[in-house]
């Protein structure tokens, strides 16, 4: 089962017995948060859950997958998520 942003916003909403616009301000106002410290270059700790960070990752070469020809992939920041705890244990 997959589930969309809009299944998560009534998810909220059912949950916390609020609106199903109330329930979306609150998430947006979160994934903000969370956007915002990472642009910072810092991390977000949901304990239990898991944790929000940014990684650097090196330059390197590639190739391209169509011609074969090498590329050079340069350094970047990017967006990195390690589970929690009880996170794996619910998966589990």
């Amino acid at each position: 089962m997959n589930m969309t942003k809009q299944d998560l916003i009534e998810k909220i909403s059912t949950t916390a017995g609020t609106t199903k616009a109330e329930a979306q301000r609150l998430l947006d106002a979160i994934l903000e948060s969370i956007k915002g410290t990472l642009a910072k270059g810092g991390k977000v700790t949901l304990t239990g859950f898991g944790t929000f960070e940014v990684r650097h990752r090196k330059a390197r070469k590639g190739r391209n997958p169509q011609s074969g020809e090498p590329i050079d992939i340069p350094a970047m920041d990017t967006p990195a998520f390690k589970a929690g705890k009880s996170l794996k244990e619910a998966v589990k």
